[in-house]
């Protein structure tokens, strides 16, 4: 496994967050923790990250343990759900932001801030502000600023939920196309169940700070582990393209 998540556990004033935690994923693969508030999605996800410490288990990264380094010392980008871009600096300049901590130069790094924001479709919004384009555009911003610096693992914690529901479906479709073409390695958080079944490889379902399944889309809908976790997707019939990808949900109580 590319990534490894071996035993984890993170208590806040004795209380269990994460127990036992076991999870892993391959090279390139996208994998969304799914769960309702305070189920502990986020917390592993800063875990990952560097952003808090697991009290007791192991994270591994492309066979190296990385569970004592800092965020900076580690090779993982992070999109908030806020965004946390400098709204005093360019789109251009956020996006390089990074690389200066790289060693790289100005001009190289401008060049290639330009070629990552032509790949997310934002190259006419160089030299605008951040406070000039829209959420779904400071996103894909987001997005270009954790990609620039090639890491090895990209994680994503809900940066859909401030957009609407229409540009909620178009930016799905994006960020599965663009971490497919680079070959990226993800790890995404969400809450939103028809979200994590359309852009996941693997889905992990946790409740009250354990995992209580793991697999493919098309695994959990055909063998869920659980009647938590059959009501917890709340899903009546799910149409599949020929390749496997999940092309419609249907809820409960909708038709084809």
């Amino acid at each position: 496994m590319y990534l490894e998540l071996n035993h984890i556990r993170k208590s806040f004033r004795d209380k269990p967050v994460v127990q036992d935690l076991c999870l892993g994923l391959d090279r390139g693969g996208l994998l969304c923790i799914l769960g309702s508030s305070g189920c502990g999605k986020t917390t592993t996800l800063h875990m990952i990250g560097g952003f808090l410490s697991p009290d007791a288990g192991q994270i591994l990264l492309d066979g190296e343990d990385i569970t004592a380094s800092p965020p900076e010392r580690r090779p993982v980008s992070t999109v908030f759900q806020s965004y946390s871009l400098f709204p005093h600096m360019t789109v251009l300049e956020n996006v390089i932001y990074g690389l200066k901590f790289r060693g790289v130069k100005r001009g190289p790094a401008r060049e290639k801030g330009r070629r990552y924001l032509e790949m997310v479709g934002l190259a006419e919004y160089a030299n605008a502000r951040v406070y000039e384009i829209s959420g779904g555009q400071q996103q894909r911003v987001a997005l270009a600023r954790a990609l620039i610096v090639e890491p090895k693992l990209c994680l994503l914690d809900e940066p859909f939920s401030n957009l609407d529901a229409a540009l909620r479906f178009r930016m799905r479709d994006e960020l599965k196309g663009l971490q497919q073409e680079l070959g990226m390695t993800m790890v995404f958080v969400t809450h939103d169940q028809e979200e994590a079944l359309h852009l996941a490889d693997r889905v992990a379902i946790m409740d009250q700070g354990c995992l209580v399944q793991e697999g493919s889309p098309l695994e959990l809908y055909r063998h869920p582990a659980s009647s938590f976790v059959s009501d917890f997707l709340n899903l009546d019939q799910l149409a599949w393209g020929e390749d496997g990808t999940l092309m419609k949900i249907i809820k409960k109580g909708e038709d084809f």
